[in-house]
Formats: structure tokens, sequence, C-alpha cells
């Protein structure tokens, strides 16, 4: 036991792992089997491939899955490619997958499957959603390759058929990486003109990975969201593509899609020929149909005589006329009865007698009243004289005529000899005038002094 040498379990691990990446038969593997524990992360996908018999791992990194074009399913059969690895950590082989398709059905046709039922699911086929054609154009889009036989044929078709609309091809990549970029460029480029009636999108045939990009789901999209009508032809009558179920109108050949997308000028033409002498043969039936009704209509007894149309009007009207006029006589007599009453009733109430007597009694009021103003002013002027002669008789002017003076010192009334002094100027008033006078010697009377 001693000579033995033991080796680690990482030892053993590591020698094995380098044994399957040197291994030239484990490079590169191809394996069928079915899938098994297999749930969508959001980076590296870790699931098994199975058998009947045997189980592996399957680890596939994000940069592969994203290049697939299905959706993988739990029991879904497949095809992979890849390289045979050992996870030295855990210690179990597996197959690091590079790329994998369904087995027995190619992975474009899974992907145009899968994306065809949610796009269904989404109602982006609805008949509902479907824009109708114009069916006269003055313009339309060609969407294809400048180089292939689509837009020869479109054209070609198009001047045979309808050589007045205006053909504006918009170039595009139909295949390849850059096909899908440049079909929805060119699809937004003529929405934002805006000036056509028409797109027509397609190319020639060929296999599915020819035709894959109308196939891609933001193709399909671009097709849905045209505000101006499509119509694709992609490929033979045989092959379908998405941009065929999405679009408007679906023709098998671009030849289909010229036919389909303008009316036959000639045919046109000769329905409007058609439809002119229609209109004529109906427009003159219609005025030889009225000149029937206006020839009656001529021979009724009403234009024949006029007058038979108001006579019945005209009785009506006379008798009418007649109750008028009895109507208003019998108010005008009704009216006058009143009018009469009442003036003899106004006539009994008549106030002009009252108003004379009444006026007669004014004046004599008025008589009486300057009477008597008279009377009183006669007694007041008597009076007034009484008191002119009694007030006369005591005037003091009346007493200075009879021989009486007075005297005044200095403007005042002298009433007493005590009032002045010797050699007092005085003023002497007498009837007709005044004398000025010195004070020579004051004499005492009886009752005061001299």
């Amino acid at each position: 036991m001693s000579n033995k040498e033991y080796l680690t379990v990482s030892a053993l691990t590591k020698y094995l792992h380098t044994k399957f990446t040197k291994d030239p038969y484990l490079q590169r593997v191809y394996l069928t089997g079915e899938i098994s524990n297999f749930r969508l992360r959001s980076r590296h996908q870790y699931f098994s491939l199975k058998d009947d018999n045997a189980v592996i791992s399957v680890t596939m990194f994000k940069s592969a899955f994203d290049k697939l074009k299905f959706k993988p399913e739990e029991g879904m059969k497949v095809l992979v490619s890849g390289r045979i690895d050992l996870y030295e950590p855990q210690g179990k082989y597996q197959i690091i997958v590079d790329s994998m398709q369904p087995d027995g059905v190619g992975a474009l046709y899974q992907a145009y499957e899968q994306l065809v039922e949610k796009l269904r699911l989404e109602g982006l086929f609805a008949e509902d959603k479907k824009k109708p054609l114009v069916k006269f154009p003055k313009r339309i889009a060609v969407v294809t390759s400048p180089s292939g036989a689509v837009i020869r044929d479109i054209i070609t078709t198009v001047r045979r058929r309808y050589p007045i609309v205006q053909l504006v091809l918009y170039p595009a990549v139909v295949q390849g990486k850059e096909s899908a970029d440049s079909l929805i460029g060119r699809l937004k480029q003529i929405n934002e003109d805006g000036n056509f009636d028409t797109i027509i999108i397609g190319r020639g045939g060929g296999s599915i990975e020819d035709l894959w990009p109308f196939n891609e789901e933001k193709v399909a999209r671009a097709i849905s969201q045209s505000k101006i009508p499509v119509i694709s032809s992609v490929g033979h009558e045989t092959d379908t593509t998405i941009a065929d179920l999405v679009a408007d109108v679906r023709a098998a050949t671009p030849t289909a899609a010229a036919e389909l997308a303008t009316p036959v000028l000639n045919e046109e033409l000769l329905k409007i020929n058609k439809y002119e002498v229609n209109l004529i043969q109906t427009m003159n039936a219609y005025i030889a149909n009225y000149q029937r009704i206006l020839t009656k209509i001529k021979q009724s007894y009403i234009f024949q005589q006029p007058d038979r149309l108001y006579a019945t009007y005209m009785q009506k009207l006379d008798i009418l006329n007649s109750k008028r006029n009895h109507a208003f006589n019998n108010i005008l007599y009704k009216n006058d009865r009143s009018l009469t009453l009442l003036t003899n009733r106004l006539a009994n109430v008549n106030p002009s007698s009252r108003v004379d007597l009444l006026n007669e009694k004014l004046m004599q009021l008025r008589k009486n009243l300057d009477n008597n103003i008279q009377t009183v002013i006669n007694d007041k002027h008597m009076q007034v004289e009484k008191l002119i002669y009694s007030l006369d008789a005591l005037s003091p002017l009346k007493v200075m005529s009879r021989g009486y003076s007075y005297t005044t010192l200095n403007d005042k009334v002298v009433k007493s000899v005590d009032q002045l002094n010797k050699s007092d100027e005085i003023d002497v008033h007498f009837k007709d005038g005044t004398v000025k006078a010195s004070v020579i010697d004051l004499v005492e009377g009886k009752n005061g002094r001299q």
C-alpha cells in the first residue's frame, strides 16, 4: 500500500478536463436528443439533453442563444453541436452548445411558425385591419432591389395596364443581414413623404433563408403600421412569408401585384363610355317620361279652365265677407245704442247749470268782498285822519306857532335854568328859525334862582 501514489480529487478532475479539452474527437460533437429541465434564464441557459437511456448536461452561453431563430421548449427534440467539457467544481461533464435547431424541422421554419402564432394572437392578420387599395392610384411606391426582375415586371405590367400612374422605385436590400433595416427604412421614408396611394414591397423567389428578412418581426410591424396600403409580393406563389400575411393585400407574383395595384386603363375608358351611354339613355328616358307627364298636366282642366281652380274659394270668400259685414253692423248697432244711453245719462247729470249758479254766487261774493274791503279802507282812512288831527294838535310845532320856543345847549334841550351858566352859547328855536344867544345873567323864579 505504501508504494501506491494517491491523487487528489482536484488533480483527477483537472486531468480529465485536460483530456476532454485536447481530445480532437470531442472538439466538435453533434448530438440529437430531447430538451429536459429547460427554464428560460436572463443570461446563459442551462438544461439537459436526454434520450431513452442517458442524460447529458448542456450549457449554452448568451451569445449563442441570442442567435436562435426559435424558442426552445420542454420536450422538444433538437439537433445540437458543440464541444465536450468537464465542469471541475462539480466534477460533471457537459456539452457547451454553440448551435441548435429543431430536429426534423428547420430552425427558420420553427421560428416562422412561432412568430406567425404570436402575431396572429396580437391580431396583425385580422381582416378588419386591412386597408383597402386605391382603385385609381396616381403614385405607386415600389420597395425592391433596383436590379432584380421584380421592378422590371412591375414596370412592364403597369405600362401595359395603366400608363398614367407614376411609379417611384425605393431601392432596398432584399437579402442578407442588412435587408430588414433597409426595408423598414424605405417604408418609413415613403410614409413620411405621404404622397403615395399604394406601396408594393417584394422580391423574387428563393430559399427560406433568402426570404427570411420578410419573416422578421420588425419588418412585419413596419408593414402593419404603414398608413398607406401595402401589397406584398415575396417569392413564388407557393412561398408565403409573414410580410404576405400582415400586408393589406398579398400577390403571388410581382406581375400580380402590379395588376392588383392598377386597373386596365382601356377597360376603364370603355366602362366610362358605357356609363356615358347608359347615363344618356337614362336621362333621355327620364326626360321623355317627364315630357309625357307635362303633356298630361297641360291637358288637365286646371290649366284649360284655371278659374275653376278657385271658383269654390271665391264663393267661400263672398260668404265670409257677408258674415263679416253682418257681424260688423251688429257691433256698430250695439255700440250706437250704448252711446245714446250714455249721452242721456250724461245730460241728466250735466254740471253746467250748477257751474253757472256757482259762478253767479262767486261773482256776488267777489262784489261783497270788494264792498267790504272798501268800507274797511274808508274806516281806516277816517281813523288815520283823526289820529293825524290829534297828533297835529299835540305837535310842538303847533304849540310854537302860538309863540312858544325851546332852547338847546350843545344839541340838548334845556329844561331848567340850572342847566345853564353865564356865557353859555345857546340856541333858541322858533317856529320859523333859530337864534344863537349868549347867557348874560341867570334869574331865578319863584321855585329857583334868579
